[in-house]
């Protein structure tokens, strides 16, 4: 299960090793296909790379903060700093290749 990021809990979850967030929202729908994507890369990649999400709509700052314009937009993060930026539906392939780069 991808972890749930807010503003609260967001340093945290992406600090150590390597994250994947994606950024999301419910009316999106290349979103709504992203998301099944994502928790699968959350099982698969459990204990060798976190799998997080961020709803825009109700984490406005951490979309601002990232530069996010359109959604889906996911994040790589390597040690708490990004490492690679994607806009657009991403294939479970594209996404294990780029996290198993970093690792």
């Amino acid at each position: 299960m991808a972890v749930v990021m807010t503003k609260d809990n967001f340093t945290q979850s992406v600090q150590n090793g390597v994250t994947l967030v994606d950024f999301w929202a419910p009316w999106c729908g290349p979103c709504k296909m992203q998301l099944p994507i994502v928790e699968e890369l959350s099982t698969e990649l459990e204990g060798t790379a976190t799998v997080g999400t961020i709803n825009v709509d109700e984490q406005p700052e951490l979309a601002s903060q990232f530069g996010v314009m359109s959604i889906p937009t996911l994040i790589l993060f390597k040690d708490g700093q990004p490492v690679d930026k994607m806009v657009g539906l991403q294939s479970k392939e594209a996404l294990k290749s780029k996290i198993a780069n970093q690792q």
